[in-house]
């Protein structure tokens, strides 16, 4: 199980971050689509260490597959190979409201952006006619002068974000990878992301070992009192905002607390952000967050995911110091191997 974790870090201290991360013991490191550019910082990451870079997600309803296509080819490239093309649909009111763009049936839409995608890569990599036709995009012009240099390392994969049933089951269907979202249990993930995502590979002909499945989990880690107080009160908020959510209700649903979600939207609504976290019980806390010290940590995340995760991607939403989460990716590792502290 490979173990990665977001890349937040403003773009001009990328490099050496980078080169931390991966002397922390990570193998790779993923960017979100939120206050700053998705792609660039995998450039600088790619640039500096060689760990394995991925978007996590890009967001793909307000961009063409065009773009997102040259985007992953050259980072595909430039990574040789070390790289992966994340997308996510993103929820209707920041798709129209945040970027102005279309929302109409984001499951169908997202089936033809990964389709489209692997048309136009297609056309690159072994100049198949790009003749791609669906009812939200069209593609079929594709000069010389536009075709970009010869990718030895292949088209890159392209794993989905998914959470409810329909985009799980695309996934499944489509995808090369699946990107669990961090608000989320082991109980929903046995319940309804993997029954999903095998009927979406059932019905597609493939194999399990077709899809990747990248398990992402809130980590809330600490050494003493102060660093704890720090971390729970991050993980808090973190979990109030994704619970506010209408369209992650089904996480909630899972353990009977659907009805913290309009409780927390409301919050929201009346701006009383500070007030969300007191909402998030221990047993919320708990149950989707993985809480303790790194050697705690570690053993949690190894027993609920170790057996079906492929790669583990750590969410951690304070200012960690970079020896605690060294110490984290040591506990995970010592925990896959079986070993017991002391």
């Amino acid at each position: 199980m490979q173990i990665d974790i977001g890349l937040t870090t403003a773009l001009r201290l990328v490099p050496d971050r980078a080169r931390e991360l991966r002397e922390a013991g990570f193998d790779g490191v993923f960017t979100a689509e939120a206050a700053q550019d998705v792609f660039a910082p995998l450039v600088l990451a790619a640039e500096h260490s060689d760990l394995f870079c991925y978007t996590n997600i890009a967001l793909a309803l307000p961009r063409s597959p065009m773009l997102l296509a040259s985007t992953g080819w050259d980072l595909q490239r430039y990574t040789e190979g070390r790289m992966a093309l994340g997308l996510g649909s993103q929820i209707r009111p920041h798709i129209t409201k945040r970027y102005s763009a279309l929302w109409d049936r984001p499951v169908a839409q997202m089936r033809e952006v990964v389709e489209s995608i692997r048309a136009i890569h297609a056309c690159w990599s072994d100049g198949t006619p790009l003749d791609y036709r669906g009812e939200f995009y069209t593609f079929t012009l594709m000069t010389p002068m536009f075709v970009p240099e010869a990718n030895p390392w292949g088209a890159p994969p392209i794993w989905l974000a998914a959470l409810g049933p329909m985009m799980t089951r695309l996934a499944g269907t489509v995808a090369d990878g699946i990107l669990v979202h961090p608000f989320s249990t082991r109980r929903f993930l046995d319940q309804v992301t993997r029954p999903n995502l095998a009927e979406g590979i059932r019905r597609a002909g493939r194999s399990d070992d077709d899809v990747n499945l990248v398990v992402n989990a809130i980590v809330c880690a600490y050494r003493d009192d102060a660093e704890r107080e720090q971390a729970i009160r991050g993980a808090r908020f973190n979990l109030a905002f994704y619970g506010s959510t209408p369209a992650y209700r089904v996480t909630l649903e899972a353990h009977g607390w659907e009805d913290l979600q309009p409780q927390l939207n409301q919050l929201t609504k009346e701006g009383r952000w500070d007030d969300m976290p007191s909402v998030i019980t221990d047993e919320v806390l708990h149950t989707i967050a993985v809480v303790g010290s790194p050697a705690e940590v570690g053993d949690q995340l190894v027993d609920r995911y170790g057996d079906v995760a492929d790669r583990l991607g750590l969410s951690v939403p304070y200012a960690a110091p970079t020896d605690l989460l060294a110490e984290v990716v040591e506990g995970i590792r010592r925990a896959s191997e079986g070993g017991q502290d002391g």
